[in-house]
């Protein structure tokens, strides 16, 4: 019996023996990748994930992200005790005592499963952050399972000897998938609670770890009760080890869920979305253009640059606000009940040939073309679809998006019914862009009417032609010139005389000054037939213009298309003391860990002389103190330095203002999508009353905004230098202006 039971021990040990040799061998051939992927040392200390581009305002502010993954990293010292503690006492309580493997959990699960009273999982902390960092195959078999299972224990061990403990916290919340396209903890925080997560609270924390176990099931979003029950279950844990009183558990337990502040973070939501599509389209061509040292590209979805900007969050605040007030508020209704009842609304003054043509462009382009195209249907088939009712939603202003039924067709006659808006301020002397709104909504409308549109400028272009005369040195802002009609010989023979849009003082001899104040047509064409349009062309090619601008005399009343960032761009140069300073959007680029890839320094260039900038800044300052632009003073009491002009184009498609204080520089356009969408009369239509407001608006809340440098200048003009437009030294003229009636006129100017 004895020689019997010694050789089962025997046998025993010899199994024992040779399973754990097997044992060894097979961790040693996982160890070394033998048996499938295995993580190097250079992958666990830099483990690849798509982390997003971060853009950041001026003050410090994330303005938005570009990502595949809503992924931004997140440091141990940003996260607040209570979610670490959430996650110690939900999912791995040994975390600080094992060494990425915890064998009493092992033992704990092996004999539940044994015995049927199965309590948990044994992964710890270290192993699910090994399965995030490299993931499983999602169509694996079991056995393959089991040795994906057995390499994530290996990489935990690995990951344990690479990092510390507070690091590797720091990497899971980094890694986890919070659901509502949040990746990580950082993005996470600010979806659900629009905060940092070191500003967490406690039930915040309990929340945001108990979705984890189920993002979808446990999303206070989707399913409010579950996740309040999970919340607490981990609130219970938080107290079970002391993490928390129990005094405290039944005070917290009992705070209902808040996510009032819950924001599903989106590239067409938030703030300055047009200016980040814009900075997308530059960065796409920066990263083809600047190469890692490696040889590879940057991509701007993976690689968590950091995009520092020149955007003033406050001040981007205050633009979109001023467009959506008065666009949105004001010009908008005003304008549905200017066309209400007319026959072709929202088109004046077209046939039914071009509409039709116009609409027919408009429906190739939409979404509902084209997947009745993929579908195999004929233009006619389409056509018909187009022409029938059908239940949808519309957007509004002051409603949402609204149930109607219309066709297809009216929609589009709709939608070209809006109105568009683009703005863009910058600061005088560094060339910054501190503003930048290229439409009303870019949920709905894409285009950027900053950068990309060009748009017939109207009279805001003639600065520039009083510009040309101001530095010849034979005029002045006081010089008086015979408001009389001009006429030009053109090339084919014939002949042009432009007409004013008013009477004022026709006949009369009249100040520069005064004529550009009013906008008088005929002095701009006697200043063109003066010096002619290449003496203008070549001082608005100074003043950093590229667009194609014709050579025809024309152009002294605007009959040139150009962007609003070309004309807030020149216009700068005026009280920049004639220097032109390329406006600029970012300061510097760097990478995920900080380093300065790219830095930037605006191009500058003498575009004019300190006088003749001077000179053009009194004359724009009589458009504001009795001209066109006097409503900014009246209405809206803006009562610092300014100067601008308005301008209007043919039958009033375009509206503009573009005007500066000493520190600042900003332009406004509102018009429709096509041309012959607009107002009908020039006392609504006009620059001065769909532009202008803007303008004024945008000034009012910066300058009253006490937490901008403004507010202290107009508070405190002598402490605060730069309240006033500097005057040169060498300057002769009457520093005050000319001395004419400022407020005598029989009609109102337009333009």
């Amino acid at each position: 019996m004895k020689k019997e039971k010694s050789k089962w021990i025997k046998r025993f040990w010899i199994f024992y023996v040779v399973a754990v040799i097997l044992v060894f061998f097979l961790f040693v051939l996982i160890s070394y990748g033998h048996l499938g992927f295995m993580p190097s040392f250079a992958d666990l200390e830099n483990p690849k994930t798509n982390l997003a581009t971060e853009v950041y305002s001026a003050d410090g502010e994330l303005l938005g992200k570009y990502y595949l993954e809503n992924r931004s990293p997140c440091k141990y010292d940003e996260l607040p005790p209570s979610l670490v503690n959430a996650l110690i006492a939900t999912e791995d309580v040994r975390f600080y005592k094992h060494s990425g493997v915890d064998g009493r959990a092992l033992v704990r699960v092996f004999f539940g499963v044994m015995t049927g009273t199965h309590k948990g999982g044994g992964s710890t902390i270290t192993q699910q952050l090994a399965k995030n960092l490299f993931p499983r195959d999602p169509n694996a078999g079991k056995l393959k399972i089991i040795f994906t299972k057995l390499k994530e224990w290996v990489v935990a061990i690995k990951l344990e000897r690479s990092y510390s403990k507070n690091e590797i916290i720091a990497m899971y919340f980094n890694t986890v998938d919070f659901g509502s396209n949040s990746m990580g903890i950082k993005s996470a925080a600010a979806t659900f609670f629009n905060k940092a997560p070191l500003d967490l609270t406690v039930e915040e924390s309990a929340l945001l770890v108990g979705m984890l176990k189920a993002p979808t099931k446990y999303s206070p979003r989707r399913n409010p009760n579950a996740s309040l029950n999970r919340r607490n279950t981990v609130l219970s844990q938080m107290e079970k080890y002391k993490f928390i009183e129990k005094d405290q558990f039944d005070s917290i337990r009992a705070i209902p869920i808040d996510i009032s502040r819950y924001k599903m973070q989106h590239h067409a939501t938030g703030s300055a979305t047009y200016f980040r599509e814009y900075l997308r389209l530059y960065l796409a061509e920066w990263c083809r253009e600047n190469p890692k040292p490696d040889g590879t590209y940057y991509d701007i979805y993976k690689d968590g640059l950091k995009i520092y900007t020149t955007i003033d969050s406050r001040m981007q605040k205050h633009a979109e606000e001023a467009v959506r007030e008065h666009v949105c508020g004001h010009l908008q209704p005003l304008f549905f009940n200017h066309i209400k009842g007319r026959a072709n609304a929202p088109f004046t003054n077209i046939s039914k040939e071009e509409t039709e043509r116009i609409l027919v462009a408009a429906m190739k382009r939409s979404e509902r073309y084209e997947i009745m195209k993929d579908a195999g249907l004929s233009d006619a088939d389409i056509r018909k679809a187009f022409d029938k009712k059908v239940e949808m939603q519309v957007m509004t202003w002051d409603r949402g998006m609204v149930d109607t039924v219309m066709t297809p067709m009216d929609s589009i006659r709709y939608m070209k019914s809006f109105l568009h808006c683009g703005m863009m301020a910058m600061d005088v002397n560094t060339g910054y862009v501190k503003a930048y709104v290229g439409g009303v909504d870019y949920m709905y409308f894409q285009f950027d009417h900053v950068k990309l549109s060009k748009r017939q400028v109207g009279s805001t272009f003639k600065p520039y032609v009083y510009t040309v005369a101001m530095q010849s040195g034979e005029y002045s802002p006081c010089t008086m010139v015979p408001n009389v009609p001009v006429t030009f010989k053109l090339p084919e023979g014939t002949t042009w005389t432009p007409k004013n849009s008013g009477s004022y003082k026709e006949g009369q001899m009249i100040s520069l000054s005064e004529a550009l104040a009013h906008s008088v047509n005929y002095i701009s064409a006697y200043l063109m037939k003066q010096f002619g349009p290449q003496a203008v062309i070549q001082l608005i090619r100074n003043m950093g213009m590229t667009s194609e601008v014709p050579a025809v005399p024309a152009i002294c009343l605007g009959a040139c298309e150009l962007s609003l960032y070309e004309q807030v761009g020149a216009m700068n140069c005026f009280p920049n003391q004639g220097v032109y300073v390329e406006p600029s959007f970012i300061t510097r680029i760097c990478d995920f860990n900080g380093n300065v890839l790219h830095t930037y320094v605006p191009k500058t260039n003498e575009a004019i002389d300190q006088i003749t900038a001077f000179k053009t800044v009194r004359l724009m300052q009589g458009v504001v103190q009795h001209g066109t632009g006097a409503r900014l003073r009246g209405q809206y009491k803006l009562t610092f330095p300014l100067a601008g002009k308005t301008g209007t184009t043919d039958n009033q498609s375009d509206g503009w203002f573009v005007g500066y204080t000493p520190a600042l520089t900003a332009g406004v356009w509102v018009g429709a999508e096509d041309r012959s969408v607009h107002f009908r009369s020039i006392s609504l239509g006009q620059g001065a009353r769909t532009a202008m407001p803007v303008f004024a608006l945008f000034m009012q809340k910066c300058y009253n905004d006490p937490e901008l440098p403004y507010a202290k200048m107009v508070r405190n003009p002598e402490k605060y230098p730069g309240y006033d437009f500097t005057i040169p030294e060498a300057y002769t003229g009457d520093a005050s202006g000319c001395n004419e009636q400022k407020r005598e006129r029989k009609r109102p100017s337009f333009d």
